[in-house]
């Protein structure tokens, strides 16, 4: 094992550590659910950064470069950058089994076992303690809010949920969210939830600690957060109320003074001196109509009349100003403890690009996402209950205009148009991730497309 904290793309004897992991990580990456380009040849990798955290655990920072075409909505798939924890052992423990990837054959670490160190209870355990510490180790910078201390020796639990990025929850008093895609700048999961602490908005769980780097950017890799023992989140409890005969309008009602509660805290955090604009608003979603029915064919049929939702722009309600929003809002990212509902991972669209996930956008855009998330829970069930979503979006609606001074449903043509384009985002997100799932988003597609017509 290398013995410095921070190594460089080239060690010291001049042998790329690539030629170890490369064709271990060429086989790994994609298997990985956070991994972006499932749907193109992976045919490179290259080193960024690599630091020794502690005595074997290295982190890395790694571009792809893949071939084909790039991926609709997202960063030149060259362009992807991806953080790894990898655990380097002579001999590995059976216990960690499953997070083996592989063997090195030559190079630097020929005949170590290279693993998955978030899989590694140590090395979790370690990771926690760099956070609890705030310092420097080489490009990385770990810091923290010194008000909130976080104990020693809280067991960690690695979260096996389907999700874009990786966490950990320590004793269930903390969680800790590591980024896999990584790009330049501050991750609005960090800068949001710290800006609504400072307006007081006890909605969203405050970072207590994070990590970045700077090198080759500056970027966030990390945050710990408090978290919600006995919390369940709100798809969770839409399923029950499904499952039950509940109608669920109660907690949708709560629910929408919530969100409104924290778009109004965000308009003072972080204030907009953007103005809405509505064509180029429409320009950009028949953009993203285009692209998504050219990789999409069974989106085609629909484009001419989805596309009266987005040209009835230029002509509607601006509705309220642009502002700093969820950006990737649904019945997942919200949770519900004790008597109250919590509002997490800010992050936005993770394909999207992070100047855009942390511009202003109207509001409209997080409702419609939670009115989409309403069907979608609604057709879990069969057979389709298209009643109990109609009474939970009105509901939703209803609580929102309660506590923020204006109704969404009086802004008919700004919320079709929002809804219409976070359902062509749901076709193409379930085109290439899971295909089983494509009559959801296509149901309301036709909806929409008949409304057009």
């Amino acid at each position: 094992m290398p013995k410095t904290a921070y190594l460089h793309p080239i060690t010291a004897d001049g042998i790329q550590p690539m030629a170890s992991l490369g064709g271990l990580l060429r086989e790994w990456l994609p298997r990985q659910r956070w991994f972006a380009g499932k749907d193109r040849p992976l045919t490179d990798l290259r080193l960024l950064s690599m630091t020794e955290l502690f005595p074997g655990c290295l982190h890395l920072l790694v571009q792809t470069g893949q071939s084909g075409v790039p991926a609709p909505g997202g960063a030149t798939p060259a362009d992807d950058c991806y953080q790894l924890l990898l655990g380097i052992q002579e001999h590995l423990s059976p216990r960690l089994g499953r997070a083996l990837i592989g063997r090195a054959d030559f190079g630097p670490l020929a005949g170590l076992a290279v693993y998955d160190a978030l899989q590694d209870p140590r090395s979790t355990h370690l990771l926690l303690e760099r956070l609890r510490h705030p310092g420097t180790l080489g490009p990385l910078r770990f810091e923290s809010d010194a008000s909130v201390p976080v104990p020693a020796g809280l067991p960690p639990r690695l979260l096996d949920a389907e999700q874009s990025n990786s966490s950990v929850v320590y004793g269930d008093a903390f969680i800790l969210k590591l980024f896999r895609r990584i790009q330049p700048g501050i991750n609005p999961d960090l800068e949001v939830p710290v800006a609504l602490a400072g307006q007081g908005c006890g909605r969203v769980p405050a970072p207590v600690a994070w990590f970045r780097t700077t090198h080759p950017q500056e970027a966030t890799l990390g945050v710990l957060q408090p978290f919600l023992p006995g919390a369940s989140d709100g798809w969770a409890l839409a399923l029950r109320a499904l499952a039950t005969g509940d109608t669920f309008t109660a907690e949708a009602h709560e629910l929408g003074r919530a969100m409104a509660e924290v778009h109004l805290a965000l308009a003072s955090a972080l204030p907009s001196c953007a103005h809405t604009d509505n064509d180029v608003t429409a320009a950009a979603m028949t953009e993203r109509l285009e692209a998504a029915a050219h990789h999409v064919p069974a989106l085609r049929p629909f484009v001419g009349a989805l596309r009266t939702a987005f040209t009835a722009l230029a002509t509607c309600d601006p509705g309220p100003p642009v502002q700093r929003i969820h950006g990737d809002l649904h019945l997942g990212q919200v949770l519900h403890a004790g008597r109250e509902w919590f509002v997490i991972d800010f992050e936005g669209e993770p394909s999207r690009p992070l100047a855009e996930r942390r511009s202003a956008h109207s509001p409209v855009r997080d409702i419609a996402g939670m009115l989409r998330s309403f069907d979608y829970a609604a057709r879990q069930r069969h057979p389709w209950r298209p009643e109990w979503a109609r009474r939970c979006r009105e509901a939703f609606c209803a609580g929102y205009a309660d506590r923020a001074g204006w109704d969404p449903r009086k802004k008919h043509a700004l919320l079709r148009a929002y809804e219409t384009d976070r359902a062509v985002y749901e076709v193409l997100y379930e085109a290439r991730h899971r295909p089983d799932w494509m009559p959801v988003p296509m149901a309301a597609i036709e909806r929409l497309a008949v409304r057009g017509a």
